[in-house]
């Protein structure tokens, strides 16, 4: 399982990587979405999967799932869906301004 786990976190994380080193705009946006999502099941699968034991230390338990990564993904979620929209925004603006999606502002014919 741990195999399973570690090779869907790479394989999401590889494929964010390579949108990002994409031209244009809307799959580097897509890359770094992917990337973030990678990031986050891999910091939720460093807490240890645990099924059924308790989120806090029980009296003569020796297992318990820890909160810590699943705080900080809650919050790394919300940080990312504003910096998605943030980079949405800035491409839609760039566009605008050059009539162009690629990232360095230069299409094909230019």
């Amino acid at each position: 399982m741990e195999f399973l786990v570690a090779s869907g976190i790479g394989l999401v994380a590889a494929c964010g990587i390579y949108l990002m080193l994409r031209g244009r705009t809307f799959p580097v946006v897509l890359g770094l979405t992917l990337f973030s999502y990678a990031v986050n099941f891999f910091i939720f699968a460093m807490g240890r999967l645990a099924v059924g034991a308790p989120p806090l230390v029980a009296d003569g338990a020796t297992a318990y799932a820890d909160p810590l990564p699943q705080a900080l993904v809650l919050t790394a979620i919300v940080i990312g869906f504003g910096t998605t929209g943030y980079l949405v925004e800035l491409a839609l603006r760039a566009h605008n301004e050059t009539g162009t999606d690629h990232v360095d502002g230069k299409g094909p014919d230019r």
